[in-house]
């Protein structure tokens, strides 16, 4: 696995890795006021980019191109803001950079659904 396919794979481990470590601590703590935002992060940064990395290197003529990484850029940029976004929506301290985080979130799966139909190949 090279390139844009590595990036968003080894992301999504690094993402997992501490969204289990966010869990372990919630539950040693019994504290759960931050699993929403402990889900997402599992979610989108573990499901989500997980499922890019593996599309990418499946689909090597679409990670070649500038869109992808542009693709990975506006995907991270997006879960680093919606994570501590989340956070502070729920500690009543605002809500912006959740919504400027989910924003960013759909508009790197609308470019995910584009690359998607571009690369589908040639018809049987």
């Amino acid at each position: 696995m090279r390139g844009v396919a590595f990036w968003f794979f080894a992301t999504a481990a690094i993402y997992v890795a501490i969204g289990m470590v966010w869990g372990i601590v919630m539950s040693a703590t019994m504290d759960h006021s931050l699993s929403p935002a402990h889900g997402h992060l599992n979610l989108i940064g573990w499901v989500t980019m997980g499922l890019f990395g593996l599309y990418y290197h499946n689909v090597p003529e679409a990670a070649e191109t500038q869109l992808a990484k542009i693709h990975f850029l506006v995907a991270t940029l997006g879960l680093v803001l919606i994570i501590p976004g989340i956070v502070m929506a729920l500690r009543q301290a605002g809500d912006s950079l959740a919504k400027a985080g989910s924003a960013l979130t759909l508009i790197s799966m609308l470019i995910f659904v584009f690359i998607v139909f571009r690369n589908r190949g040639k018809p049987a």
